[in-house]
């Protein structure tokens, strides 16, 4: 049995069955996870379908307890914590930040006014543009942000006045089934639904007949599916979906200065952030000093289980990604490249990896042309800048790229010319709940956040009243 529960009406439940949750730091089932009958999911939706009624009606009583869901995540923090490191086995400290961004996020949306749009007022008519909540929605969560990326989710489709039946990735159950049973203490019942399974489950939801929009985050291939399934009915459609983020260096850079934010952007979360800097492009001139510093820096990080307090890298979430990564570094060493430090899995039980930096690779190898998703970043030199730019966006990729220089308007001219969603000067990975967040080609479809996350959960109504 499990100790954590699914939310459906607003009332915790059992499964007929359960699966087990792995911890990676150990590579062993440490727990059991709720496994959701399509019965279950019928309800699910049927809960929300129900809710919507009521719930779209009052926009300050939603506020209200959109505040109320995001004092009670805070005030969790230090309890969902553990239950996170243990399945996802990121840092203790890092686990507690997810429940205070989630936090943030719906605070924001809380606190979101968006007015209406008047498109005509003159003797003939008076126009307006309204925006309605689209139903009831689908979401399905990935395991490297388990909370933070429900946040994105549901703090935008329930201010708009949407209901909402919410499945984590099955890596990573048990934390967003914690968050869900603390938010029923302040939703109205069958507001939001909480539900855990696998693969299959998640065909179920995307093909069932009551929700009118799915919102995805995940994997391209997942989210090429997702697609296929909610064209028949045509459900709308928001997918946040992989990266190969490119990091260019100019040439009149200070690799010194950099370097931790290099670190920080390729390597938090030990790279499984789907807009981390997946392939680092550095000029020739500068290409041994960037490359030093790097390997400097990543040489010094502890790895270790994230309960230790001293680690500041934990173990690769899952063993297909364990090793989707060793073997792609395997191919790259194989292939000419070399490792400036680490280059291996690290001995012992659990899903950890060294830290790596890699010289030699190019375009045309995997570690640069896919997304590796792990600790490992192929630094790769370039002569010229029209050049570089032009690898950079050679790939169905999309999401964000960066641009590095003590000059802020020439990396900006050249941040103007990468083909993704968010194009950062001098830093990588600054997200908020007021920017939008999405991708161009592959990278998905839509974007989440701000007000322009808020209105994908909506349809647009325009009303109009004639004067004569």
């Amino acid at each position: 049995m499990s100790d954590v529960s699914m939310i459906i009406d607003g009332e915790r439940r059992a499964a007929p069955s359960t699966f087990g949750v792995v911890n990676p730091a150990t590579g062993t089932v440490h727990a059991e996870a709720p496994d959701c009958s399509r019965e279950q999911l019928d309800e699910a939706f049927d809960a929300a379908a129900k809710a919507f009624t009521d719930w779209r009606k009052d926009e300050t009583a939603r506020r209200t307890a959109l505040r109320e869901a995001a004092t009670r995540l805070a005030a969790a923090a230090d309890q969902i914590g553990p239950v996170l490191t243990a399945e996802q086995g990121k840092p203790l400290k890092a686990a507690k930040m997810e429940p205070l961004a989630a936090s943030m996020w719906l605070k924001y949306f809380a606190d979101l006014e968006v007015g209406r749009e008047i498109i005509q007022d003159d003797a003939r008519a008076y126009a307006e543009v309204v925006r309605r909540p689209v139903g009831v929605v689908a979401a399905i969560t990935p395991w490297n942000f388990p909370i933070v990326l429900s946040a994105w989710k549901i703090g935008p489709a329930l201010l708009a006045g949407n209901t909402m039946v919410l499945k984590p990735s099955p890596f990573t159950p048990r934390s967003t089934l914690l968050m869900g049973e603390i938010l029923a203490e302040v939703l109205p019942p069958g507001v939001l639904n909480v539900v855990s399974g696998g693969d299959e489950l998640g065909k179920w939801m995307t093909t069932h007949p009551t929700p009118r929009k799915i919102s995805f985050t995940g994997s391209v291939a997942t989210g090429k599916h997702i697609a296929t399934a909610a064209a028949p009915d045509l459900k709308r459609v928001t997918l946040e979906l992989g990266g190969n983020d490119a990091a260019i260096i100019l040439d009149d850079a200070d690799p010194t200065a950099i370097t931790e934010k290099l670190f920080r952007g390729a390597f938090d979360n030990n790279g499984q952030v789907c807009s981390a800097i997946k392939r680092l492009y550095v000029p020739e001139s500068l290409y041994d000093d960037v490359v030093d510093a790097l390997a400097a820096r990543v040489a010094r990080v502890k790895v270790g289980d994230g309960m230790d307090p001293t680690s500041e890298l934990g173990p690769i979430q899952n063993r297909p990604q364990y090793d989707r990564v060793s073997g792609l570094v395997a191919e790259a060493l194989a292939g000419g490249a070399k490792a400036a430090t680490g280059g291996a899995p690290i001995d012992g039980p659990g899903y950890f990896y060294q830290p790596t930096i890699l010289t030699g690779a190019a375009e045309g190898t995997r570690i640069v042309d896919e997304e590796q998703f792990g600790p490992a970043l192929p630094v790769i030199s370039y002569r010229d800048l029209d050049e570089v730019v032009t690898r950079a966006n050679a790939t169905m990729y999309g999401l964000s790229g960066s641009v590095w220089s003590t000059d802020p308007d020439r990396a900006a001219a050249i941040a103007e010319q990468l083909d993704c969603g968010t194009a950062w000067v001098n830093t990588h990975v600054a997200l908020g709940p007021h920017q939008p967040f999405g991708g161009f080609k592959w990278s998905g479809l839509g974007v989440e956040n701000g007000p322009w996350g808020l209105a994908g959960f909506t349809e647009i109504q325009v009303q109009y009243r004639a004067k004569k």
